[in-house]
């Protein structure tokens, strides 16, 4: 029920609420408030609408967080749902996707990984996993990091012997590859186990994921002191070998919760006017990792109201487990509980433990949240003071809060990427990273300045639609350059295109020092004459972090675009080869080369291509 715009263009904050009151029911909701260049200032929901909005219509009573949203607000828009809990979970979706200035928001809110073992093939694959559970198979999960979801997967590889390769490796295989000579596979590919014991092994690896390790360690055990009284000691000491992977791995865990099978453990610190949440799974009684979070929010805000938030938010694409632990009682538990039971369509507990052993792990995440904030506050002060130098030394009238470093990569003129990194007070944001695949046909091969123009144009272009739309948050306050006074001018070049000046963009270009002498970089800003910065000064080794960075993040795009050309299979690019002609073409003549040197009378014999299908491929190979 928005607003009309003739109407908010005369009325601003309690006006503008209040005359939104007169037509709102005492019905479950969420409302958002609008600010004047049509911004999300903030996302709510509750029980009854007109109570909760008639909440901000007092005078005084607020905090000065709300009083300034509330005079903030230029206009409003609510959805009713069916109810409460319903409306928590519309809320949590929306604060994700708009992130709104006054909200608390969960920063960091990346996929967790997990484990996936396919039982799409007669040979499982076990793989690491992220976005949609579409593939069949097992999933186990979710993992902390990807190093947890390594660290398991190396384990399972010394204790099960599974394939991690792809399809397309498995089916051309000849003979067995290194992972089998250091007794990390079975080398199912080449038929040195057979398909019933290696779908045993996968079995048994799930087991272990499940949390059956205790059982699993024994009967390997038995079959171990069986084999060795049979006089078959190579394959007790392979058993052996298994036994102690599961061992180490059982050892090198720092949580064993007795009694606990699945749970998350979340516990909140304070200071400052920041918080760290350190977050513990727990899977098949085991430790799965544990991973630290910096929920951004406005200072006053109480440990149980950033908690609350921080659970809807963490769960909003997350399956929740059935026991959540937390060190404080979070607002509106009961709530947050039912509203993930609706989601997990089961019974979800929060519990925050007073003794025993789930105490002391909910103490132990706390601890770790004390930690992690002390070196985070410590980071923000001197990454505060970085900023301020930056400022200084551009001419900037306040310390930057969004700086953007480009800078290109290719190899003579192939595979020619832009990449952009961003950082600011909190240090690098990598989720704001971006590469530019140039696309560009005209440009000569290796054009650095063509390059830097296209990136400019494309970066630029849509950093004027987002203000458009009311969305300025990623308007840089610095755009740092790698290069010279050449690739400054063709910045300088295609922002004057979209209609902006130097006077809009704060632009800096840095060129690598007399015989490439990291600490003797030269500066260009335009209306300035070229300078260097001190060379033992603390903000010139920042910017040359942030350049540097930049460098590392475009290679690695560049690299990333060459091996998927490396890879790309000529087959592919032939009309009428799917997945199943292609493996049946390989596997008769063993690569693709060898399906280019075919005669047609050969090609006509690979099941499932037809004569047509057969002379197409001829033709494409040799089309001379």
């Amino acid at each position: 029920m928005p607003d009309s715009p003739d109407l908010t263009a005369r009325k601003r904050g309690v006006d503008v609420i209040k005359d939104n009151l007169s037509r709102l029911p005492a019905k479950p909701g969420v409302y958002r408030m609008f600010g004047e260049d049509e911004t999300v200032l903030y996302v709510g929901k509750a029980k009854s609408l007109k109570a909760r909005v008639s909440s901000y219509t007092r005078i005084g009573g607020h905090t000065q967080r709300i009083a300034a949203m509330i005079m903030a607000t230029a206009r409003m828009e609510f959805v009713v749902t069916e109810s409460e809990t319903e409306a928590l979970l519309l809320e949590a979706s929306l604060i994700k996707s708009l992130k709104p200035r006054f909200n608390i928001l969960l920063r960091d809110d990346k996929s967790f990984p997990y484990i996936l073992i396919r039982r799409d093939h007669d040979a499982p694959q076990v793989l690491k996993y992220r976005g949609s559970k579409q593939d069949r198979g097992d999933y186990f999960g979710p993992f902390a990091s990807a190093g947890a979801v390594t660290r398991t997967i190396d384990t399972l590889q010394k204790a099960f012997l599974l394939r991690t390769c792809e399809d397309s490796v498995f089916s051309t295989r000849q003979r067995p590859c290194m992972l089998h000579q250091i007794k990390r596979c079975s080398a199912p590919c080449v038929d040195l186990i057979s398909a019933e014991e290696y779908r045993a092994l996968a079995d048994q690896a799930a087991d272990f994921l499940r949390g059956k390790a205790t059982d699993l360690q024994t009967a390997l055990a038995t079959e171990m002191e069986t084999a060795a009284s049979d006089m078959e000691f190579e394959q007790a000491a392979a058993l052996r070998d298994r036994i102690r992977a599961l061992a180490h791995v059982r050892a090198q865990q720092d949580i064993n919760p007795d009694g606990i099978e699945e749970a998350d453990i979340f516990s909140i610190a304070l200071e400052g006017g920041q918080s760290a949440v350190q977050v513990f799974f727990i899977r098949a009684g085991q430790n799965w990792g544990a991973s630290v979070h910096f929920p951004r929010h406005e200072k006053g805000e109480t440990e149980a109201d950033i908690l609350a938030a921080f659970l809807v938010q963490f769960y909003d694409k997350r399956p929740p487990p059935r026991l959540i632990f937390t060190s404080v009682d979070p607002a509106d538990g009961a709530l947050i509980a039912d509203a993930l039971a609706l989601k997990a369509d089961r019974k979800v507990e929060i519990r925050t433990p007073q003794r025993g052993e789930k105490r002391a792990l909910v103490e132990q995440a706390s601890r770790n949240a004390a930690e992690a904030l002390s070196r985070k506050l410590a980071e923000s002060a001197s990454q505060a003071r970085l900023l301020k130098e930056v400022a200084k030394a551009f001419d900037l009238e306040e310390p930057p809060q969004r700086i953007e470093v480009y800078d290109n990569s290719h190899i003579q003129g192939s595979n020619m990427v832009g990449g952009m990194v961003v950082a600011g007070p909190d240090g690098f944001e990598k989720g704001q990273y971006r590469k530019f695949n140039i696309k560009d046909k005209s440009l000569e091969p290796g054009d650095d300045y063509g390059m830097m123009r296209e990136v400019m144009r494309r970066r630029f272009s849509r950093a004027l639609k987002e203000r458009e739309e009311g969305n300025g948050a990623n308007w840089p306050d610095l755009v740092l350059i790698d290069g010279g006074l050449g690739q400054l001018s063709s910045v300088i070049e295609a922002i004057g295109e979209l209609g902006l000046s130097p006077s809009d963009v704060n632009l800096v270009s840095i060129a690598k020092g007399v015989e490439r002498n990291a600490g003797r970089e030269q500066f260009f800003q335009p209306g300035r004459a070229p300078f260097r910065l001190p060379e033992n000064a603390p903000v010139l080794y920042y910017l040359q972090r942030l350049r540097d960075e930049a460098h590392r993040w475009a290679i690695g795009a560049h690299r990333a675009k060459r091996s998927a050309d490396i890879k790309k299979n000529p087959l592919d690019e032939i009309g009428g080869i799917g997945p199943a002609r292609k493996k049946a073409l390989l596997q008769y003549f063993g690569s693709a080369k060898g399906v280019s040197q075919a005669k047609l009378a050969d090609l006509k014999e690979v099941e499932g291509v037809s004569a047509a299908l057969a002379e197409r491929i001829h033709g494409h190979f040799n089309s001379g």
